[in-house]
């Protein structure tokens, strides 16, 4: 568990930095220049492996496990949560109605996950990783008052989505399968 704490630490404090630290940011910045994105960058790779390997090693009390229905749910959630992590990138017409839709993604990522997995280190993962997505929203709501939504979006941006968006979810569903982890059937 604690390699997964570690790493849940480490990706919102690295994520964090640029807004409850201003000032060390500007200054790690002016000292290697764009290299700072790459250690930024280096940090959150590592906050991931971290997280990976300690969420896979843990072991914690086990309060509710897989159902079929839930299992449904968790696939219909992740199929809009992989949409909205596309969104802020996309021409999609969605992209203009919603501020945070990563974050949202997450939020939703989250969610799904714990509907199948009711252990103890999926609450430290899941749970820590939508507290972080809540608070990023509220620094960066705090930080840009001047938010101007995007202008644009036709319908092709909305169907190129939802052909992106299926073949993300079905490559993320084989990586699944491949580690071990079948995402469909209870």
């Amino acid at each position: 568990m604690t390699l997964l704490i570690l790493g849940l630490l480490l990706w919102a404090g690295a994520h964090l930095v640029k807004r409850l630290a201003p000032g060390a940011r500007a200054v790690l910045q002016d000292k290697m220049g764009d290299g700072s994105k790459g250690l930024i960058a280096a940090l959150i790779l590592l906050s991931v492996v971290l997280m990976v390997l300690g969420y896979r090693s843990a072991d914690g009390a086990v309060y509710w496990g897989r159902t079929g229905a839930m299992v449904g749910i968790n696939n219909l959630l992740m199929v809009v949560a992989v949409a909205l992590f596309g969104v802020g990138n996309s021409k999609s017409r969605l992209r203009g109605k919603m501020r945070h839709p990563m974050l949202t993604g997450l939020i939703v990522w989250g969610v799904a996950h714990l509907l199948v997995n009711g252990d103890v280190p999926s609450f430290v993962l899941f749970g820590g990783l939508i507290a972080w997505a809540l608070l990023e929203m509220i620094l960066v709501n705090r930080a840009e008052h001047e938010y101007v939504p995007y202008d644009g979006g036709s319908f092709a941006g909305d169907v190129r989505l939802a052909v992106i968006t299926l073949v993300v979810y079905a490559v993320i569903s084989g990586i699944h399968w491949w580690l071990g982890y079948v995402p469909f059937g209870a």
